[in-house]
C-alpha cells in the first residue's frame, strides 16, 4: 500500500516511493524543516522524483544546501 501524501503523517524518516506528490502537507512539511523561504521550484522537483533522495529528511537537507 502506497503512502499517502495528503493525509499521512510527514516526518524526516518518511520514504519518498512512486506514489509521491508535492501536496499541502508536503509543503507544510518542508517549511517548518527549511523555514519560510522554502518554495518548490522544477528543478528541485524532478530531482525528488527522480530516486535521488531516499526519505523527506534527504529532500529537506538538500533543498537547505542548495539555498545556504
Amino acid at each position: 500500500m502506497s503512502f499517502n501524501w495528503h493525509a499521512g503523517p510527514i516526518t524526516r524518516t518518511t520514504p519518498i516511493d512512486s506514489s509521491y506528490r508535492n501536496t499541502q502537507k508536503v509543503r507544510e512539511f518542508m517549511a517548518s524543516e527549511c523555514g519560510g523561504a522554502f518554495k518548490f521550484d522544477r528543478p528541485f522537483m524532478a530531482w525528488i522524483k527522480s530516486g535521488a533522495p531516499s526519505t523527506m529528511g534527504d529532500v529537506a537537507d538538500e533543498w537547505l544546501r542548495l539555498h545556504r
